[in-house]
């Protein structure tokens, strides 16, 4: 049942609403909203939340969280920590792209007064999010929501670390720095983006993952995703994750957001520039009909997400200088 829960979500199919697994058992909530739920939590146990297919063109770590469920439905793994599995917006997968009628990852707020599919799925899995941490209020709330970029990047392996008053617990990144994430970039506003809901609105530890580049489905090489299939094995068993050394990873802070506010927007760059390129000081980066023009001034500057298609009001572009780790 498990090895087959997202083919079978993604069919509409699901019968099975619960059953036994090794160490617990399974419960499917709504469409895409598996909970696991354990006989027994091991001491090291976090109440995690993995969430997949938030843009439903990014395949590779749906492909690696199914391997996952995989392993635990065939007891090569032991449920040990209660673990919420989401698959996020179900019709841009089924259409292998990236929304349907709005970008799904802009919209998790409690103030949400939108109408569409995206905003009717957003508040499904925010509650579902809501009700899963108050079920497993005693245990350490974490949160992975797994993305792929759509371009390619110096540091193909990142995370975004949202905005919030909660701090980041230093052992995330020894787990993330021996999960092989390579870079690290620190949000400097709220984003309204999953995991920066589940850091804003409950304290959870919560990264945005970047996996690689987006690729339809079959066309993913999972191996050098193994070290990260890894870390969630460890945390569906409750287990304390490996870590290796955080200096490992190259840091960076956001700067400042280049944002489209008419409809003449360019960015003066070309469209395949991979994320964490480097400007010079003087370079035209944007040009927009309603801001004006955009240089960088004084220290480089580093491009993440450059996308100049984006809706009206939204982020084109973040723009980053390196940091230093965490002490």
């Amino acid at each position: 049942m498990l090895a087959e829960w997202i083919e079978r979500s993604l069919e509409d199919t699901d019968t099975a609403r619960e059953g036994r697994l090794a160490g617990g058992r399974f419960s499917l909530h709504d469409p895409g909203i598996l909970e696991l739920t354990p006989d027994s939590c091991n001491e090291a146990a976090r109440a995690c939340v993995l969430s997949i297919g938030i843009h439903g063109n990014e395949t590779a770590p749906i492909e690696l969280v199914g391997e996952c469920l995989a392993r635990l439905e065939a007891g090569l793994l032991t449920l040990g920590a209660p673990v919420l599995v989401i698959l996020g917006n179900l019709e841009a997968i089924r259409r292998g792209e990236r929304y349907v009628g709005t970008n799904l990852n802009r919209l998790f707020r409690r103030d949400l007064d939108e109408t569409g599919m995206e905003p009717a799925r957003a508040r499904t899995l925010m509650a579902a999010v809501d009700g899963f941490f108050a079920r497993h209020a005693d245990r350490q709330p974490l949160h992975y929501d797994l993305h792929t970029a759509i371009r390619d990047s110096r540091f193909p392996r990142f995370v975004v670390e949202p905005f919030a008053e909660s701090p980041t617990r230093p052992e995330q990144w020894r787990w993330l720095a021996a999960a092989d994430i390579q870079a690290v970039l620190h949000q400097h506003r709220h984003s309204w983006t999953f995991s920066h809901y589940s850091k804003h609105y409950h304290g959870a530890q919560a990264f945005t993952l970047e996996l690689g580049r987006a690729l339809p489905f079959g066309h993913n090489d999972l191996a050098p995703l193994a070290p990260m299939g890894q870390l969630f094995d460890a945390l569906i068993e409750g287990r304390e994750p490996a870590g290796a050394a955080p200096e490992r990873m190259v840091f960076f802070r956001v700067a400042h957001e280049l944002m489209r506010r008419s409809h003449d927007f360019r960015l003066c760059f070309a469209d395949d520039i991979p994320n964490f390129s480097e400007f010079a000081h003087g370079t035209l980066l944007a040009e927009d009909g309603e801001a004006g023009a955009f240089c960088v001034e004084g220290e480089p500057l580093h491009v993440i997400f450059p996308n100049a298609a984006v809706e009206l009001g939204a982020r084109a572009a973040l723009l980053a200088r390196p940091t230093s780790p965490p002490d």
